[in-house]
Parts: C-alpha cells; sequence; structure tokens
C-alpha cells in the first residue's frame, strides 16, 4: 500500500503596502481647536456623565459659573463614579463630550476661562 501524498497549503504572501494613510492630527493641532481657558482632563478611562442622575440638570453648561473644586462632571470607571472638579473658578466655555461618551486617560472634557 503506499502512503497518501501530503498536501501542504500556499505559503502566504505579503500584502502589498497600502497606501499612505491620513496623517492624524498632532496633539498641538487638537489644543489649537479647543477654546481658549483651563483644560478639564480626564483622570481615568472610562464613562462620562454631565449630570449626577438621567434627567437630572447638567453640572455645568456651556456659559454657566462654577467654584474651584466643584464637581462639573463624572467619570465611571469599574462602576465607581469619580467626581471630576473644576481646577479654576470661571465660565465654561466649552463641553467636549456628550453624556455617557467613553473617554481616554487626559482627554479633554471641559474648557474653563
Amino acid at each position: 500500500a503506499a502512503a497518501p501524498a501530503a498536501v501542504y497549503a500556499p505559503a502566504p504572501v505579503a500584502a502589498p503596502a497600502a497606501a499612505a494613510a491620513p496623517v492624524a492630527a498632532t496633539p498641538a493641532a487638537a489644543d489649537a481647536a479647543l477654546p481658549s481657558g483651563t483644560v478639564v482632563q480626564s483622570p481615568i478611562v472610562g464613562t462620562a456623565y454631565l449630570s449626577a442622575e438621567p434627567g437630572a440638570a447638567p453640572f455645568a453648561r456651556v456659559g454657566s459659573q462654577v467654584k474651584a473644586g466643584e464637581t462639573v462632571l463624572i467619570v465611571e470607571a469599574m462602576k465607581v463614579m469619580n467626581a471630576i472638579p473644576a481646577p479654576v473658578a470661571g465660565t465654561v466655555k466649552a463641553v467636549l463630550v456628550d453624556n455617557g461618551q467613553p473617554v481616554e486617560y487626559d482627554q479633554p472634557l471641559i474648557v474653563i476661562e
């Protein structure tokens, strides 16, 4: 009896070089698009919430006055609600996230002037 012939899969072929990918915005370019003022950044990865509970008024809105240390939003991480305080007193110039939006470490959240 003859042994069956071995069948091999063809060798993988390298993919052709991709066309030049668009250049991602550099951090400096992203910062240039922000309004002037103090940027409140996310200290952790999680989910941003603009109010204490669904249907409640947001902690901070564009144009509202905040005091230093006042909670401006919450970032939930692993079922822990982390209050994010305003580092300075001033007027909220921009809210850069939506309610329930996932956020990354150091992502700009709010601008206060």
